[in-house]
């Protein structure tokens, strides 16, 4: 009723890809007085299964209703099987994985008829097997495919203090130049570790991580 004066939304697409009735009506409405971008979480961009085509024709059906700046997604997997396991699932970061990834992002960037943007996930684990860190896969992967890359702080600092990671070798491995996008959420302390939550208040490492990342 107020239309504040919000710059633009993006949009969580799995929840707005009915073809009609309210659904549609609520994202028109929404449409005809801010801009917006999707954000998927059902690609499965690091998954064994092949990807869902129907799936993505309903992304790209959205995207063109909505006139969407751009579409995003995560560098994770969701399925294996047909199972979807509604989570954002970390994998080994090898260049085997990096061959695979890159050739799924090329096919849905057919698919939706312009370039993806790539988010980085929080994690709780690291892979043994793993011969490049995140950024390097990032960075490589943008290099392939030509993808964009959607940085979410908060994960990128829920990495650091769950696994330590270098944030200054982090910003400086990835390619600033290519994110399209910044996420910023709120974490949920746990006995040892940070809980990718999105249920608190954006914390103030993040906050601060925010401004460097803006700086650069």
């Amino acid at each position: 009723d107020r239309l504040p004066a919000v710059p633009w939304f993006e949009l969580l697409a799995d929840n707005h890809l009915a073809g009609g009735g309210l659904v549609a009506a609520q994202v028109e409405a929404l449409r005809s007085h801010y801009p917006l971008t999707l954000h998927c979480v059902g690609m499965n961009l690091a998954g064994p299964d092949p990807l869902d085509h129907a799936y993505l024709a309903r992304v790209r059906d959205l995207r063109e209703r909505t006139d969407a700046a751009w579409v995003s997604d995560h560098l994770c997997f969701t399925a294996v099987d047909g199972r979807h396991y509604h989570d954002l699932l970390p994998f080994p970061y090898t260049e085997e994985a990096l061959r695979h990834v890159a050739a799924r992002v090329l096919e849905v960037q057919d698919d939706l008829g312009r370039p993806l943007v790539v988010e980085n996930v929080s994690s709780y684990l690291r892979f043994a097997d793993s011969s490049l860190d995140e950024a390097e896969f990032l960075s490589q992967l943008s290099k392939a495919t030509d993808c964009l890359l959607l940085l979410d702080v908060n994960n990128l600092y829920v990495n650091h203090f769950n696994h330590g990671d270098d944030l200054e070798a982090y910003l400086g491995a990835l390619p600033l130049e290519r994110v399209r996008e910044i996420h910023l959420a709120g974490y949920e302390p746990k006995d040892g570790y940070l809980l990718d939550a999105h249920n608190n208040r954006v914390g103030t490492p993040v906050w601060d991580l925010y401004a460097r990342v803006a700086r650069l």
